[in-house]
């Protein structure tokens, strides 16, 4: 039999990383419907946030009428979450002194590192009536930080739980009984579990610390949390429902469906980064970051994360791009508007001697085969694979330019064109989405020195409804395009039907 430990539902404040705090009212009735019907004690909403300068939605502030709202409908306790990092004991009047008697528990995200300052803080919050919770992050390294374990003996009279975080999803069974062997050592207060599922070790992890008599664990419904994500507390209650805990799979039933549409939309769980970065301690935060970035493939993450592993910068460097000079370029973007008017722009390529093709994606290099004008193809993230695609690699004799060395993803260069491949010194028209072909194709431009720099193929998104990508590729090109005009006195023409209102457009045919 295990002991009864506390259970603590962070769906709302976790999974915030996904949905950026905000989560749908009718949603967030349900869930509290739902909670107060299962063998949960605490439900923690959220973040009390000072304000930041980058968009967070409702439950990233849990305002003092929302969490109003939830306390007259909830039968838990409520808990929300301030950072350390981010807030100091003089401005807890303002962030918590509205929240008073509608939480119970103020639980502190805690650098290991600034014990000091947050026993200080957690002082301040606990004489304004609150109970306080230690979310002690980066168990896996506790052991190298000098004194962390001495310093512990602060919280004592001031921390009702203490939280052993696992950050970076990679803990043991093994570790985590350790951990709790060597808390008791120095603190007296409740001890909590707060597991990732890089490793897919949330439940054992989980379950060990409660057969080690721990007091409090975390879980989330569907798993829901940065990165790879929680421990999932549908699988938490099923499996101490064997044990005797009560749960109603009827309600617990409902929710799960309630929140499927978020993980349709999300994806979040574990996958080979997320394995990664739990083995090797890496941050959560860089992962989900690449994970979530449209332009970088699967395998780029993978050998970026190989390539922290084995502590080096990148895995190839190349000859620096020393640019030939043209007259003319012609850079060429994705869009089908460069295959309806291949025709026109080869003839155009025919009338100016001085011009090269820069292909910023190798999406339309089928087009424009066999050219008799020097064609270079830039490469990053998923165009490693689409130049495979999309080139005739028996007989490739054009260029691949790459970003400067370092690059973040690491280096993927196909074999048949690595003795063609050169690198940018430097990218010097902007500071925006430098892990852009885009901006690839534009500083190569630039450093080509060209009277004209024309693009084909970048026509932009018509309709009023986009998607997530296509805005997010549109705003990107509209702030390459203005940065580069802006920053080097140059015109981008386009030749081809273009929506870059930013863009002169020229047609191709009254050049030829």
């Amino acid at each position: 039999m295990f002991k009864k430990s506390e259970l603590l539902d962070c769906t709302l404040r976790d999974g915030g990383y996904y949905t950026n705090w905000d989560f749908d009212k009718s949603l967030v009735d349900e869930y509290i419907e739902v909670m107060n019907r299962l063998p949960i004690d605490y439900l923690e909403l959220g973040y009390r946030n000072p304000v930041d300068k980058s968009y967070m939605g409702k439950y990233g502030y849990c305002p003092s009428y929302e969490l109003e709202d939830i306390r007259s409908k909830s039968k838990k306790k409520l808990a929300v979450m301030v950072n350390e990092k981010s807030v100091k004991p003089e401005d807890m009047d303002a962030i918590l002194g509205p929240v008073k008697g509608c939480v119970d528990m103020i639980r502190i995200a805690v650098n290991p590192e600034n014990l000091d300052s947050a026993i200080t803080l957690a002082e301040t919050i606990k004489t304004m009536g609150f109970e306080v919770g230690f979310n002690t992050m980066y168990m896996s390294k506790w052991k190298e930080i000098e004194g962390f374990y001495e310093k512990l003996e602060g919280v004592n009279g001031i921390v009702k739980i203490f939280n052993m975080v696992d950050s970076f999803g990679g803990v043991t069974p093994t570790d985590v009984s350790e951990s709790i062997k060597e808390l008791r050592k120095h603190i007296n207060c409740m001890i909590g579990f707060h597991g990732h599922n890089n490793l897919q070790l949330g439940l054992i992890n989980t379950l060990t610390a409660i057969e080690n008599g721990i007091d409090s664990v975390d879980a989330t419904i569907l798993g829901i949390g940065r990165g790879a994500g929680n421990l999932n507390m549908e699988l938490l209650l099923t499996f101490l429902n064997k044990d005797g805990l009560d749960v109603d799979f009827n309600v617990l039933g409902d929710i799960i469906s309630a929140f499927e549409p978020l993980h349709e939309k999300y994806r979040w769980g574990t996958n080979l980064p997320y394995m990664l970065s739990g083995a090797n301690s890496f941050p959560q935060k860089d992962v989900m970051s690449w994970v979530t970035n449209r332009v970088y493939s699967f395998n780029s993450i993978v050998r970026a994360l190989d390539n922290r592993r084995q502590h080096q910068v990148d895995n190839e460097k190349y000859p620096v791009f020393e640019a030939k000079k043209y007259k003319d370029v012609i850079i060429v973007g994705g869009g089908n508007e460069a295959k309806v008017h291949a025709e026109g722009i080869k003839h155009f390529l025919e009338v100016h001697p001085s011009i090269a093709l820069i292909h910023a994606t190798a999406r339309n290099a089928k087009a424009y085969e066999g050219v008799n004008v020097p064609q270079y193809f830039c490469i990053m993230g998923n165009e490693a694979k689409r130049l495979k695609r999309n080139v005739n690699v028996e007989d490739f004799k054009n260029s691949v330019i790459l970003a400067p060395y370092p690059r973040v993803m690491g280096t993927d260069v196909p074999e048949f064109a690595k003795k063609n491949t050169f690198e940018l010194k430097e990218i010097t028209f902007t500071k925006d989405y430098m892990d852009s072909c885009t901006t690839l194709a534009l500083q190569a431009a630039l450093d080509m020195n060209p009277k004209h720099v024309y693009v084909i193929g970048y026509d932009g998104y018509p309709g009023s409804v986009l998607s997530e990508k296509e805005v997010a590729l549109t705003t990107e090109n509209k702030i390459l395009f203005t940065n580069f005009q802006n920053n080097t006195g140059r015109e981008v023409i386009s030749l081809t039907p273009t929506l870059y209102n930013g863009l002169k457009s020229e047609s191709v045919y009254q050049n030829i």
